[in-house]
């Protein structure tokens, strides 16, 4: 008898988890979204530009070409022997 008590009370908990869960999740996740938008709005405004502007933040130093030195050795072409 005690088996099946238990068994009708945690069936009719989850049936009443999953209930409130199909009322209440959709409401936490519009609280979640709107949020989530209201402060992600002061950065689009900050970072919006006019269009076709382009800004580049970091330029590489550019490296001299050196002539080869002499210490490198010599060029040998590679042939296929077979």
């Amino acid at each position: 008898m005690g088996l099946i008590k238990f068994l009708l009370i945690s069936i009719a908990v989850l049936w009443l988890l999953r209930v409130l869960a199909r009322l209440l999740l959709p409401f936490l996740f519009q609280q979640v979204v709107k949020k989530a938008q209201q402060q992600s709005q002061p950065f689009q405004k900050q970072n919006r530009k006019p269009e076709g502007t382009i800004q580049v933040d970091y330029i590489p130093p550019q490296q001299k070409e050196s002539p080869p030195s002499s210490k490198s050795g010599d060029f040998i072409d590679y042939e296929e022997v077979k």
